[in-house]
């Protein structure tokens, strides 16, 4: 992996871990400092390491920077109350020693304790789940608000209101009893599908599938499987929809970054070690027997894995499709079951529902609407392809339809 790659990747994975451990020691009301902490140690990375080279463990280097600038910060603080604030007629206090403990243990158990943390009811669902991308799963706030499809004057708004929440309910960095982990468990459950759905496909610059948010999103999921607590039907769905999908990544992509749609993509290239997983995971789901939206959407992606263009597969898939609608409505998943519907009843069929959805701002819409006048009617094909490039936000995407473009010109 190449420098400039590292860091980004590295902050992916270890910024949480050291707001949450730091959070754990010191108190949610230092939640800020934390932050700060853990951001100003990956500045310090960015400045220092393309000039004095990579240190032999970047990840120790890391720990050993962030403690290092949380044990100065206290030690001014201490310094503050034991010397100067008597004289401003303010309290002494006891000398406390900061250790500040990095182990892989520590820092398992103070992601899932944040992670519950921030969700509680307390805080509204929109901020709990803004906040968790912000804090634990390392979003940037314009990330966060393409996720929400909002401004970031709006999400800075809204997590200047769960962290000041957070600090008025005093929410302690424990992890909850049962009642409570009920509660919480959709919040986080969905805060988790949405970083690895960012993963799975990036509107970002960086590049339209960005693996290390599909491996946290599943790091984090499984590590919530393992918990007696958190072993439920949803935890199970969740990481079982996430396996199906995972194991695909290496067929969606070729060598230029351009994406490889489902029907071209060489089944050789799937991770049949990933699919058993989450067959195993999805029957886990179901001895539960309910029906939820991670439950659908799990079996929905089982179907995928299953390299079989019979109408008995897409009869399957536009039943779990509809399901899923009456369940929880959601456009992207009305235009998925719209593509469905042109495998399971053609093209024609397909065509009058989806102009039905007037979704004129997504790409995706374009796209698909190209793909069914595709020799029905190559004009209107062509002119969705044309709208559908026009809206594209990254480079993969422009590439992909392009190529759909030029096959009208051979």
């Amino acid at each position: 992996m190449q420098q400039r790659d590292l860091i980004p990747d590295l902050f992916r994975t270890e910024y949480s871990k050291i707001v949450s451990v730091l959070c754990k020691r010191f108190g949610m009301e230092h939640i800020e400092l934390a932050e700060d902490i853990a951001g100003e140690t990956f500045l310090l990375a960015v400045e220092s390491w393309p000039y004095q080279g990579l240190p032999e463990n970047p990840v120790a280097w890391l720990y050993a920077v962030a403690k290092n600038k949380a044990k100065n910060h206290f030690t001014r603080e201490r310094i503050f109350t034991e010397k100067i604030a008597p004289h401003l007629g303010a309290f002494s206090q006891e000398p406390t020693e900061y250790e500040i403990d990095l182990s892989e243990k520590n820092s398992t158990d103070s992601q899932l304790q944040m992670l519950f943390a921030i969700c509680h009811p307390v805080i509204s669902a929109e901020a709990q789940i803004a906040l968790a991308l912000k804090i634990l799963c390392g979003f940037g706030i314009d990330e966060i608000a393409d996720a929400f499809m909002t401004s970031k004057e709006t999400i800075n708004k809204r997590l200047f209101r769960a962290k000041e929440k957070l600090r008025e309910e005093k929410i302690q960095l424990v992890f909850p009893d049962s009642p409570e982990v009920e509660k919480r468990l959709n919040a986080v459950l969905t805060t988790l599908y949405l970083l690895f759905s960012e993963g799975y496909y990036s509107e970002r610059k960086r590049g339209a599938i960005r693996r290390t948010f599909c491996h946290e999103a599943m790091r984090l999921t499984y590590l919530l499987v393992a918990q007696d607590q958190t072993d439920q039907h949803d935890t199970h769905a969740l990481f079982a929809l996430m396996c199906f999908h995972a194991s695909r990544l290496d067929a969606r992509q070729n060598e230029n970054g351009e994406l490889i749609l489902y029907n071209d993509q060489d089944e050789n290239l799937w991770d049949h070690e990933l699919i058993e997983r989450g067959n195993f995971h999805l029957q886990k789901s179901a001895q539960w027997k309910v029906l939820s939206k991670f439950g659908l959407e799990a079996r929905i992606a089982w179907w995928h894995t299953v390299k079989t263009d019979s109408a008995e597969k897409w009869e399957h898939i536009l039943q779990l499709y509809n399901h899923l609608l009456q369940l929880e409505y959601s456009p992207i998943a009305a235009l998925n079951r719209t593509y469905a519907l042109s495998r399971a009843n053609g093209k024609s069929a397909a065509i009058i529902e989806a102009e039905k959805l007037q979704l004129t701002t997504n790409h995706f819409y374009y796209v698909l609407l190209g793909e069914l006048y595709t020799d029905i009617d190559n004009n209107k094909a062509r002119l969705q392809f044309q709208k559908a490039f026009s809206l594209a936000k990254t480079e993969t995407d422009k590439k992909t339809i392009q190529k759909k473009m030029d096959t009208f010109n051979s």
